[in-house]
């Protein structure tokens, strides 16, 4: 069974910042994609940045240059660090991971959410 276990949400002021992580039950590089969605009340889901096992980067246009998607291989662990944080970051964040293609599958996973509030 695949875990992905998110933490480091919390409460922060504009203007501060937050570093998410996501550590799996298995090899990061059993993932073709890793990423992070985010879901605020009221709206659709995002994708907010992914990475792929190539290590090439996508980030939504709302938050280019202010987060920062890495992993840490070793610690089968991704990271989202985020800076200069708004308050229209305020959001349900989920750590996603998405297998190689089998067949007509893409085995696809998620962790358990993590809240990230940003107010004054």
């Amino acid at each position: 069974q695949v875990q992905l276990v998110e933490s480091g949400g919390g409460l922060v002021q504009p203007g501060g910042s937050l570093r998410l992580s996501c550590a799996a039950s298995r090899s990061i590089f059993s993932f073709n994609v890793m990423g992070w969605y985010r879901q605020a009340p009221g709206k659709e889901r995002e994708l907010v940045a992914s990475i792929t096992s190539g290590s090439t980067t996508n980030y939504a246009d709302s938050v280019k240059s202010r987060f920062t998607i890495s992993r840490d291989n070793a610690k089968n662990t991704v990271f989202l660090q985020m800076n200069g944080l708004k308050p229209e970051d305020t959001a349900v964040y989920w750590c996603n991971a998405r297998s190689w293609p089998r067949g007509n599958l893409t085995p696809t996973y998620w962790g358990q959410g993590t809240q990230v509030t940003v107010s004054s």
